[in-house]
């Protein structure tokens, strides 16, 4: 992460208040809120330098790259952190530090215990809007709470499905927000100014995003990594299916349309799966709780056949540790009509008929993460590869085919 001392670039008062990314569903790094169409995550520059200089047949395949802002960190009157962005010459509304920062706001969601099922689970009791008002001082502060999920929890299984977690964003987002402001206060003092990426928020278009963030290739340490973490990398792989499919999951997000909640899986999830796990999850990540929604499938069948053939056209580029994301929306769509053949969904027992729509639902397919991604021409690299990412396309393969399995029912 590139950073700079200096505390005269950003009126340390003013700023672009940054609020955990609450559909990040993997990855290390946080990804923050910086409006409603953008994210942005910490600067790495060999990232910066694929974005910068990505072909352009690939665009399509990756999210919108915005630039780079400064970020700092600051603590208001009672010792709180936040994330602070110098606010771009978009018009952004700025956030004024006399409020409050965004860790507070998490601050004022309070743990209780409630009863589900046969099991028990821990939900964020969020207050209302009033009561924040009466609280806090600041619009702003009120204009930061309207950000938070209040409709939708998520639900958190373990590998067993014995215990849960119901939230109101996904819990891997708060995980990845707290390390990183953890890092940051340690690395650098207040008021260092860090550098991110802003990048296109790939979900901004759904209201219910259904996400699968899948770690592909057979190899995932990078050319610079170190003899230990090359070691641990390998182990991973060859202990996943990462090996066995050139594919793992990193983290999904379901929409359940019959509990009105998203179940939660983590990467820990994924590294447990074995090839028919894998092929599973899959399955779980395309059913709703209600039905199987096969009418996904062609959609994202023909935007990975598509990707496969933009990979391989691509020669020298090895994208270690990256992933693909897969995003669609929970939310069945309005222009609907009814069919006494329900093509859209295969339902299980008890399901009415589902409407389906006569176009194909919107799907997203986004290449994410190439800080560890190497190209010929990219510095002064030692070393340098001909042809195109065979582990990449060794993992798209097998996806292309699971979901082709699913689709004529097998």
């Amino acid at each position: 992460m590139v950073v700079h001392d200096s505390r005269e670039m950003i009126d340390p008062r003013k700023g672009v208040l940054l609020e955990p990314f609450h559909h990040q569903v993997g990855g290390h790094m946080s990804m923050l809120k910086y409006n409603e169409h953008t994210v942005c995550k910490p600067l790495v520059s060999q990232e910066q330098r694929f974005y910068e200089s990505l072909p352009k047949e690939m665009k399509r395949f990756t999210p919108q790259y915005k630039g780079v802002i400064s970020v700092f960190l600051r603590k208001d009157s009672r010792g709180r952190l936040g994330l602070i962005a110098s606010p771009q010459a978009d018009g952004h509304a700025s956030f004024d530090m006399a409020t409050e920062s965004s860790l507070s706001i998490w601050s004022k969601l309070k743990w209780e215990t409630v009863s589900y099922g046969e099991g028990s689970l821990t939900s964020w009791k969020k207050f209302k809007k009033a009561a924040i008002n009466e609280s806090c001082s600041g619009n702003a502060l009120l204009r930061a709470e309207i950000h938070f999920p209040t409709e939708v929890s998520c639900y958190m299984e373990d590998s067993a499905r014995t215990s849960s977690e119901r939230i109101g964003y996904n819990p891997w987002a708060l995980q990845c927000h707290k390390e990183q402001l953890t890092r940051m206060l340690s690395e650098c003092h207040e008021n260092t100014l860090h550098r991110f990426l802003l990048l296109e928020n790939v979900t901004s278009q759904f209201r219910y995003p259904c996400i699968l963030d899948l770690k592909m290739g057979t190899r995932q340490h990078g050319d610079d990594a170190t003899e230990e973490k090359k070691a641990r990398h390998m182990k991973k792989c060859a202990q996943s299916t990462s090996s066995s499919l050139g594919v793992r999951i990193c983290g999904m997000q379901v929409y359940q349309a019959d509990k009105g909640h998203f179940l939660c899986k983590d990467k820990y999830y994924g590294r447990k799966l074995s090839a028919d796990g894998f092929r599973q999850a899959l399955h779980h990540f395309l059913h709703n709780g209600k039905c199987l929604r096969t009418d996904l499938l062609e959609p994202i069948l023909l935007q990975l056949i598509a990707l496969r053939s933009v990979i391989e056209g691509q020669s020298s580029y090895r994208f270690y540790s990256s992933s693909l994301l897969i995003v669609y929306d929970g939310q069945e769509q309005m222009d609907q009509k009814m069919t006494s053949d329900p093509q859209g969904c295969t339902l299980k027992n008890g399901c009415t008929p589902s409407y389906v729509t006569n176009s194909l639902p919107m799907v997203n397919v986004r290449m994410i993460d190439f800080a560890h991604t190497i190209f010929e021409g990219f510095r002064d690299n030692q070393i340098t590869y001909d042809g195109p990412d065979q582990g990449y396309i060794f993992g798209l393969d097998n996806v292309i085919r699971i979901l082709q399995n699913i689709h004529v029912g097998e």
